[in-house]
């Protein structure tokens, strides 16, 4: 198994950025593709970013494309997500997810793929 750690919300002018850490636990990190979700209040869990195994394949919904980029450092254990241009609609609640599978990334955008879930960190945008 793996624990998941995130940190790095906070308040942020529209139009600034922020960058999201998510710290993972275990010797095997290098085995799971790790995605990133969002929750904003009444609303579903959205799927934000998501990157495969070794880094290589990365993939976003239209939403947050030419906006957000995702990538992992496997010797540290690490994955980012750096989040450019920050716009109201992009306060949320930010969870690290990740699971052991090495398809496509593409296909895995449904939450219910993943079994291993950080605590979430707020972003809350200002206007």
């Amino acid at each position: 198994q793996v624990q998941l750690v995130e940190s790095g919300g906070g308040l942020v002018q529209a139009g600034g950025s922020l960058r999201l850490s998510c710290a993972a636990s275990g010797r095997t990190f290098s085995t799971y593709a790790v995605a990133w979700f969002r929750q904003a209040p009444g609303k579903e869990r959205e799927f934000v970013a998501a990157i495969s195994q070794g880094g290589a394949s990365t993939y976003y919904p239209d939403s947050v494309k030419g906006r957000f980029t995702i990538s992992r450092d496997n010797a540290k254990n690490m994955v980012y997500v750096q989040m450019n241009n920050l716009e109201s609609e992009d306060t949320a609640v930010y969870y690290c997810a990740a699971d052991a599978f090495s398809g496509s990334v593409s296909r895995r955008l449904s939450p219910h793929y993943y079994n291993y879930w950080g605590q979430g960190t707020q972003v809350t945008v200002s206007s």
